[in-house]
């Protein structure tokens, strides 16, 4: 007896602990997702991360880069003949028919508001020449991205290989690639789609299986959800706020919906879209030959949390005239210099400083480097470092 009480004053003990001293968790909170990541779509920082580099199964995700490739064949507008197997291929369907015609742009809808597999196969037989084809370009695009950690080996995500495989990084990094393109941009935006259907005669009327877009969360601007036995759920969406754009993954997740919104809550709560520097000319330089003459030609935006403002660096170097030779602004070059931009200790930009030597179209504003947050190099380097 004297024993069973011991045991209940230290669980009680440790109750107490517990209840004055909670467990660190998560400042985004709990997230079900094996893996999961949050990215601002500009930068590409990343805001949140759970076990992102782990390869794993990731169902019809998959189909992302399907439509990608799809959209970048310039063939939008031609006409697919769906071939027996495209038909016959197994699970979510646009039930398409044997030796019917479509568009392609029409299969790319289907594909990514019903996550049809059909679709799938017969974009990859007519983009790719054949599916082995197109699972080629699959991987070198992959490639050509920095998708360093995944394999393509289908156009659908179906678990019938065993090396079809990516990671929540590398998926964020696919769909901030797409989302440059304004065709995949409206696409993974759209809520309904309808397409002739030549054997009735009716249209095929398409929703979006993105319950996010749908109706369930206002700030959502697109996405492409996934689900096989062996992947588990899948889930990649985008949110748009006030200026910010993010990027959310998930993978094998048994609360994705919820996972996307706790992320995006928090990642629109926590940060926000600064201009650290806008463009036109930079003021304040002390060599002759480039005062008023050298300028950034665009605005540089980053993300950031309130606290993080004030560790925000500059940093300018300049090529030397008098070292390079250059005696008159005739001998100057387009490019002069580098204009780099530091988090703390991180480089999280970079901007080349032009001449205005009347090859380049200089911006009107102007903007003067603030000395508090800059540490300013103006000679001295020879090359552009």
């Amino acid at each position: 007896m004297a024993l069973h009480k011991r045991w209940f004053i230290l669980i009680t003990i440790c109750m107490v602990l517990l209840a004055i001293f909670p467990q660190k968790t998560s400042a985004f909170g709990h997230v079900s997702a094996k893996s999961a990541i949050l990215i601002e779509q500009e930068s590409g920082r990343i805001l949140y991360s759970k076990d992102i580099h782990s390869k794993r199964r990731i169902a019809s995700i998959t189909k992302i880069m399907t439509a990608v490739l799809a959209i970048e064949s310039g063939k939008m507008d031609e006409m697919v003949k769906v071939s027996n197997r495209a038909a016959g291929t197994e699970g979510s369907s646009l039930y398409l028919q044997p030796n019917e015609k479509i568009k392609l742009e029409d299969l790319v809808y289907g594909l990514m508001l019903r996550s049809g597999n059909d679709a799938a196969v017969a974009i990859a037989e007519y983009v790719g020449g054949s599916l082995e084809g197109f699972v080629y370009l699959m991987n070198q695009k992959a490639a050509e991205i920095g998708m360093t950690n995944s394999k393509f080996a289908n156009p659908h995500g179906l678990d019938d290989q065993e090396n079809h495989y990516s990671t929540a990084y590398d998926m964020a990094m696919l769909t901030r690639y797409a989302m440059q393109d304004e065709q995949f941009k409206k696409i993974f935006g759209t809520e309904i789609h309808r397409a002739p259907n030549p054997n009735e005669k009716w249209d095929r009327v398409w929703k979006n299986k993105n319950k996010l877009l749908t109706g369930l969360y206002a700030n959502s601007t697109g996405g492409k959800t996934g689900y096989t036995k062996r992947a588990k759920r899948t889930l990649v969406s985008t949110a748009s706020k006030d200026g910010l754009d993010l990027i959310a993954v998930t993978i094998n997740a048994s609360d994705d919906w919820n996972d996307h919104i706790n992320m995006f809550n928090n990642g629109f709560a926590k940060f926000n879209t600064i201009k650290i520097i806008p463009e036109g000319t930079i003021k304040n330089i002390k060599e002759p030959l480039y005062k008023n003459k050298i300028f950034i030609s665009r605005n540089f935006f980053y993300p950031l949390t309130e606290g993080e403002k004030n560790d925000v660096k500059l940093s300018v170097n300049l090529m030397n005239p008098s070292q390079n030779g250059w005696d008159n602004e005739g001998d100057i070059p387009g490019i002069v210099g580098k204009l780099t931009i530091k988090l703390g200790n991180e480089r999280i930009g970079e901007l080349p400083i032009y001449f205005d030597n009347g090859q380049k179209e200089k911006p009107k504003k102007t903007f003067w480097l603030i000395l508090k947050n800059i540490f300013l190099v103006t000679l001295g380097v020879k090359s552009h470092g």
